[in-house]
This record gives C-alpha cells, sequence and structure tokens, in this order.
C-alpha cells in the first residue's frame, strides 16, 4: 500500500494538473515586436478553425482589449460580425478564436486543448499591439458565455472584466484566481438557456463579493445590439 505521504504527494500533483488546465500564461508585453498592422488578421495556428485577431484604426497605444468566444456550432467569425463595429468605435483590439469541437472542451468534459489554442491566441496577439492591462476583457454568448465565466474567473489577474451573454453554467475544473467584474444579459423568453440559470449564477456570484452587473431583456437567446454596446460601456467605462 502506498504510504501517506505518497498518496499526499500525488493528490497536490492532481490539483496543480487540474490548476494548470484552465491557467493561462499569456500577458500583454511592454513592447510589440510582432506585425503591427491594421484589419483583421488570421493567426494561422491551425488549418481549420484558426483564431481571428482584428485591429481597428482607431485603436489607440496601448488600447483595451476582448477576447470573444462563440456560442455552439458557431466559429471564429461569430465574434467579428458581433463586435467589429463596437471595436471600430470605442477602438479596442479583437481576438475571435474557434473551439476545437462544435463546442467549448470544457463544456462537455474538462479544460483542455481549447485553453491551450486560446493562449496560443493571447500571445499572438499580445506579440503584434500593446494592451492596456487595465482594460483586458474575455466575452461570450451562450457556451461561450459559461466558457467565458470559468475562464475568467480562473485567470482574473490578466481579464479585468467578463461579459457573459445568455450563459448556462460555469464549468467544473475553475481556479478562482483575483476578482474581476462581470457583466451577464440574458432574455426573458430564453427558451435554450432559460434566465433563471443566470438569475442564480449571479445570485452566488454576488455572495461570493464578486461585483456583477445583470442586465436581462424582453427576447429570446441572442445578445441584441443595444446589450452588447452596454456591456462594451460598462467595460470601457
Amino acid at each position: 500500500m502506498p504510504t501517506r505521504r505518497v498518496v499526499l504527494a500525488a493528490f497536490l500533483s492532481a490539483c496543480r494538473r487540474a490548476e494548470s488546465a484552465v491557467r493561462l500564461r499569456a500577458r500583454p508585453a511592454q513592447v510589440a515586436t510582432g506585425n503591427a498592422k491594421t484589419g483583421l488578421i488570421s493567426l494561422n495556428l491551425r488549418a481549420e478553425r484558426d483564431t481571428l485577431f482584428y485591429v481597428p484604426e482607431s485603436a489607440p497605444d496601448p488600447a483595451p482589449f476582448v477576447l470573444y468566444l462563440h456560442g455552439a456550432t458557431g466559429n471564429e467569425q461569430q465574434g467579428i460580425r458581433r463586435l467589429r463595429a463596437l471595436a471600430d468605435e470605442f477602438g479596442f483590439l479583437l481576438l475571435s478564436p474557434a473551439s476545437q469541437e462544435i463546442t467549448w472542451d470544457a463544456i462537455r468534459s474538462g479544460y483542455g486543448p481549447d485553453v491551450k489554442l486560446i493562449d496560443q491566441g493571447l500571445t499572438a496577439a499580445f506579440s503584434q499591439r500593446r494592451v492596456d492591462r487595465r482594460k483586458v476583457a474575455v466575452c461570450g454568448f451562450s457556451d461561450g458565455a459559461s466558457y467565458a465565466l470559468g475562464l475568467g474567473l480562473s485567470n482574473g489577474d490578466l481579464f479585468r472584466a467578463v461579459m457573459a451573454f445568455s450563459p448556462g453554467f460555469i464549468p467544473p475544473g475553475m481556479e478562482q484566481n483575483g476578482t474581476p467584474r462581470i457583466f451577464v444579459s440574458h432574455g426573458t423568453g430564453d427558451e435554450i438557456l432559460p434566465i433563471e440559470g443566470s438569475r442564480r449564477l449571479v445570485s452566488h456570484l454576488r455572495q461570493t463579493r464578486y461585483e456583477v452587473k445583470m442586465q436581462e431583456f424582453d427576447g429570446p437567446h441572442t445578445v441584441p445590439p443595444e446589450i452588447a454596446r452596454g456591456a462594451v460601456e460598462w467595460f470601457l467605462k
């Protein structure tokens, strides 16, 4: 039989592995060393379901930064379609990756390859443009909103804000680091992920001393333009 010391060492090793699976290593750089061009940039991290980086001409130096995570069955185009006009207007950098499968890994199993890809995308983006460390956010819709909560709360030392549009839950395996501000929106007529789930989430997060803004709207499972705009204004305030 293994000794208690061996059992304890194995347990601590497992805990470290679980934590590392959800932790991001990328951090904004003091000096950008990569390509500084503007517009839509394919990062070419993989042949299919790539990661897109959008740099508006209006972006200051350093600039605010938003990581967008798509909903189930979505891809890297979703974040560009949803937030590109706002990025132009407000001058923030936008990174939009795609999950390896039809949804993000932790939604079905555990944190793993999708976190690695996101970390690679962040590293590439941070090398190309200087980022305002005080204004870094993770954002998502539906499954992407759930994933944004898990990733954001686990990496609150990187993300100062989390914007979750119609989330369902916080995936297991989350490791609390930092206390980012949180914005949650949800439609009262949502039949895919009923609003009660978000209400319970918000109540729990507030009880654990997170600053949370809840925005309910009369509508289905979607992100109305005025909700997206309000979230961006909240983030940049």
